[in-house]
């Protein structure tokens, strides 16, 4: 097994590699079905365009582990600092994949490796990654190699977001036009007992 950047090449590779994935998380309870949801199969041009906008920017970094010419595995991570206001630095592992047919073959184990030491690298003091919640075996491995839960990542839909949003702001501003109208009532009563 060999270990290697990704390049756009390799999209159609990893294409097969994230629907094998999906397809054998769909077990996985009803939680699955909303992780389910954010999976939609792109075709190969797609992802060689995703690819190469994530290439663009060099804070993102794809490694994939090779069975003799099988893409077989890859994880991707991304640069960052612990908050916007502070230089420290930290790897946001954002996709461990693992072929089923190659899995409890230590493939997460070194990809894992050679994304520790990019953060090493890099200088970053700490590593998080971003586990599906339903995913049993992957919340317990990453227990098992040190990581502690740290937040919850919720996911919604951009126009479900804004639909909800703009409706609580539209039902916010007509309260606070009922509140400017029962003031001045108040203030009219008050005015006319004096």
């Amino acid at each position: 097994m060999t270990l290697r950047d990704a390049t756009v090449d390799d999209a159609r590779s990893l294409v097969e590699l994230w629907t094998a994935c999906a397809e054998a998380g769909q077990g996985d309870g009803p939680e699955a079905f909303t992780q389910q949801m954010l999976w939609r199969r792109p075709d190969e041009a797609e992802a060689a365009e995703a690819m190469a906008y994530n290439f663009e920017h060099r804070a993102r970094r794809m490694i994939v582990a090779l069975d003799d010419d099988r893409v077989i595995g890859v994880v991707v991570g991304d640069l960052a600092t612990v908050s916007p206001i502070s230089r420290a630095g930290m790897l946001i592992v954002t996709d461990v994949h693992v072929h089923p047919e190659y899995r409890r073959r230590s493939v997460a184990r070194l990809l894992l490796s050679a994304m520790a030491a990019h953060a090493e690298e890099n200088g970053c003091e700490i590593v998080v990654a971003s586990v599906p919640v339903q995913a049993r075996e992957t919340n317990r491995y990453f227990t098992k190699v040190g990581f502690n839960q740290l937040a919850v990542l919720r996911a919604v839909q951009t126009s479900r977001l804004r639909a909800r949003l703009d409706d609580k702001i539209a039902h916010a501003r007509g309260n606070g036009r009922l509140l400017a109208v029962r003031r001045t009532l108040r203030r009219r009563q008050e005015a006319a007992l004096n």
